[in-house]
């Protein structure tokens, strides 16, 4: 047996002639078909729950974010990653990942919740009781964070390399 089979309980050849039939038309096993299946009926779902009583804005919002995306930030993106390449040397573009990431995830975190980080929510301390006054100092923590944690990557990284360089034997010349 391959590594890739798995063996089947029950009547031997059984499931395996239908897992097998079903891997070969659809390319991937069952149990990924069914998942695949309610995922999208949630989203369905969703989206019948969504779009009942607004319909019109949901795609309007969609094509508007696309095009945002697509003619705004790409572009601040590729001027970004740029900017950080040239700042650690164009030797050193495998560094760019321990800025990537870090900045990539608190822009995420900023774009999800900039009305609270910004404090445009005039309703939010009305309606839970809360303080909108956190989210700033706690999203500034979040990506001190984050950029600690990949510079701490990076150090742990180069020590490694650093012990399997001095391990190994050197050259004969």
């Amino acid at each position: 047996m391959r590594r890739t089979e798995r063996p089947t309980a029950g009547r031997p050849g059984a499931g395996s002639r239908w897992a097998a039939a079903a891997r070969r038309r659809y390319g991937a096993g069952p149990c990924h078909l069914v998942l695949l299946l309610a995922s999208f009926a949630l989203a369905g779902y969703a989206g019948v729950r969504l779009l009942r009583d607004d319909w019109a804005a949901v795609p309007v919002w969609f094509v508007g974010a696309a095009l945002l995306h697509d003619l705004a930030l790409v572009p601040l993106y590729a001027a970004a990653d740029r900017a950080v390449t040239a700042a650690l040397g164009g030797r050193r573009r495998n560094l760019t990942a321990f800025v990537r990431v870090p900045a990539a995830l608190s822009l995420l975190l900023l774009l999800v919740w900039f009305p609270l980080i910004t404090r445009q929510v005039p309703r939010y301390e009305r309606v839970t009781g809360l303080s909108a006054d956190v989210f700033l100092a706690r999203w500034l923590l979040v990506t001190a964070g984050l950029f600690a944690g990949s510079a701490l990557w990076l150090a742990l990284r180069a020590a490694r390399r650093r012990r399997a360089t001095k391990q190994r034997p050197s050259a004969v010349h």
